[in-house]
């Protein structure tokens, strides 16, 4: 028996969130319910005010909230019952504008019949929020235009996504110059095996189109975006004996990665940077990535590509930025000592996270001084 095909995993798919699931507790796995780390106060808070029913309708695998939102326009790929679009309407504010796009009806129609309710609740005189019924890997079916979006977001849905590379040549394509896509998923240490890839509860459960990790790399460069940037990771647990004999030894993890547009004329060489605490909630500190952390009025060295991406994203009016330091900068702390690649691999930092004594962090800082 063949996996199943494009089309045919769309209708599944549709199914088992549109039907056969009515709250997050129904799932059989926590791979579309992880949190990688506690939300923070403003985004905590921001939840206190999303319907109740959007809520218990949210089926994702992390937190998708980059900073430094005001104004923007964001896209939310799998926007599901909206929680994550009610979220960041709060976050870009009435001058910015949020557009979920799912192809679940149901879920669709749950979002959309509480937008008036959010926008009273926000005490917004329009709204700042759509939803559109379609498919990820067809934007422009859905009149998305070229270089219109700041961001775009995904929580636990591309993985349900038959053809990854689509998504991202859409994603690529509605980004604006030195947009951003920031997005969380389910990642394999392995590709998937046959038996695994037409299992239709594994498929529901955001496992059996799980992609290999490695292969993110290689899509992302294939579409045009910088090499991914790995913020954080957390362990997926199955607790279910019939699907964990059908996985066997392979493993899944939950990693959010964040993906720039990135000009050429943006492109050069290493750099020196140092952050001015002008980003709300990240005043003292912004924890970029898994390897970068920037603390306010400290010089940083970073390579070329984090250059590129600070020079020409939303995150330019945030840093001094100034040519030098060394191309092959190491990310910053010194965990384990003398290390001087980039942690990519999200199994890795799921290992150096769990590893006893000082304890790394996503921005590379291990221990209270830095090194271990």
């Amino acid at each position: 028996m063949a996996a199943p095909c494009g089309e045919q995993i769309h209708r599944e798919v549709q199914d088992y969130y549109g039907k056969r699931l009515q709250k997050s507790a129904d799932l059989k796995t926590n791979a579309c319910i992880t949190l990688a780390r506690p939300l923070p106060k403003m985004v905590r808070d921001a939840l206190e005010n999303v319907h109740e029913e959007v809520v218990a309708r949210y089926y994702g695998c992390g937190l998708v909230i980059p900073e430094c939102l005001t104004s923007c326009r964001i896209l939310d790929l799998g926007s599901g019952s909206g929680r994550d679009c009610y979220l960041l309407s709060q976050m870009v504010g009435e001058r910015g504008h949020v557009t979920g796009i799912d192809m679940t009806e149901g879920q669709v129609e749950v979002a959309k019949k509480h937008i008036a309710y959010h926008m009273d609740k926000f005490g917004y005189k329009k709204p700042n929020v759509e939803f559109l019924q379609g498919y990820m890997e067809k934007l422009s079916d859905a009149g998305l235009a070229d270089e219109s979006y700041d961001i775009v977001i995904s929580n636990c849905v591309i993985n349900l996504a038959p053809d990854k590379r689509a998504v991202l040549r859409e994603a690529y394509r509605v980004l604006k110059p030195g947009g951003e896509m920031y997005f969380s998923d389910v990642y394999a240490n392995q590709r998937l095996s046959e038996s695994v890839r037409k299992h239709r509860v594994l498929w529901g459960e955001c496992l059996a189109g799980a992609l290999y990790w490695r292969d993110l790399y290689s899509i992302a460069e294939e579409v045009g975006f910088s090499p991914p940037c790995l913020v954080t990771a957390s362990p997926i647990t199955i607790g279910d004996k019939e699907l964990e004999d059908i996985i066997g030894d392979c493993r899944f993890v939950s990693a959010t990665f964040r993906l720039f547009k990135v000009p050429g004329s943006s492109r050069a060489g290493p750099g020196q940077v140092i952050y001015n605490g002008g980003i709300v909630g990240h005043e003292r500190e912004l924890v970029f990535d898994a390897n970068f952390t920037f603390k306010e009025g400290e010089v940083v060295d970073v390579d070329a590509e984090m250059a590129a991406i600070l020079r020409s994203s939303r995150f330019a009016e945030e840093f001094l930025i100034r040519a030098g330091g060394s191309n092959t900068a190491a990310p910053q702390g010194c965990c384990p000592k003398g290390v001087k690649e980039k942690i990519c691999d999200p199994f890795q930092l799921l290992e150096r996270l769990a590893a006893p004594g000082p304890a790394c962090r996503p921005g590379g800082t291990c221990g209270p001084s830095g090194c271990c």
